[in-house]
């Protein structure tokens, strides 16, 4: 769902996603002269965060367009493709690693965990974001315009969290489920945190989102045709009356978890 979308992201979904950034790096401890690994880095948002701060950073994703967008956004930081839960890096390489908003698309998010511990020294910390369960009333509002849409189209899949990992690589989206999962990955001094934030974003640059196929939802909307899509915007249009704060912008509320430890 990710495939040949840098820019679309880039221009969209990505400027919620940096919100947790600087708490992020604040729980990795990262600062001048720290080895960092972001995993999952999309467009660098985390890495050139963490460079400006005088990190010497290493950012790796699975998608390559994302990859080429990072090293172009971030020339300071190494980049490369790497598909989780095996990173091509030798054990204990980093003092620190970043995972923001990747174990939501990770299929193995306990292998994947394990495999962060594999790269970080000893004593070095790693910290990740999450999207948190029960969702924000902002994080619902395209599967909401795509439900509502459904009623009077039988046909329209609605989105569900049904493709995601098997029970037993699964784990509860809280705050105590987060932290299990880190701990059960032999990972010390484990801490967890929610975070929460009103996103503010013209209406048509989240749509837009959807319409490039970004994301569960957008995947949806972009598969659909036409017809279907203005349905779903028309059902958009009247949900985002809730969150409007003029301007044509929307302040959508978001929740996510924080959680950090070391190796």
């Amino acid at each position: 769902m990710w495939a040949g979308r840098a820019q679309a992201y880039a221009s969209s979904f990505a400027g919620v996603c940096a919100h947790p950034v600087p708490r992020l790096l604040d729980a990795a401890r990262v600062g001048a002269g720290v080895r960092v690994l972001d995993v999952g880095t999309g467009t660098g948002t985390v890495a050139e965060a963490a460079c400006a701060r005088g990190a010497g950073v290493t950012g790796v994703d699975a998608e390559a367009d994302m990859v080429e967008w990072a090293a172009r956004a971030v020339p300071s930081a190494a980049t490369h493709l790497a598909v989780l839960p095996q990173l091509p890096f030798s054990e204990g390489l980093f003092d620190a690693v970043t995972a923001n908003f990747v174990l939501d698309h990770v299929g193995r998010p306990r292998a994947a965990i394990t495999e962060l511990r594999r790269v970080v020294r000893p004593g070095g910390r790693i910290a990740v974001t999450l999207w948190a369960v029960p969702e924000a009333a902002g994080q619902t509002l395209l599967g909401r315009a795509v439900r509502d849409a459904a009623v009077r189209d039988a046909g329209l899949p609605v989105p569900s969290r049904s493709a995601g990992p098997a029970a037993e690589d699964d784990f509860p989206r809280t705050e105590t489920g987060l932290a299990e999962l880190l701990t059960s990955a032999g990972l010390r001094d484990v801490a967890c945190e929610p975070v929460r934030w009103e996103h503010r974003v013209p209406a048509d640059a989240w749509w837009a989102g959807a319409v490039a196929g970004l994301g569960t939802v957008g995947q949806i909307v972009a598969s659909r045709p036409e017809r279907t899509r203005a349905d779903i915007r028309r059902h958009f249009d009247l949900l985002s009356t809730e969150f409007a704060i003029g301007g044509g912008e929307l302040a959508l509320p978001h929740a996510a978890l924080l959680a950090w430890g070391r190796r």
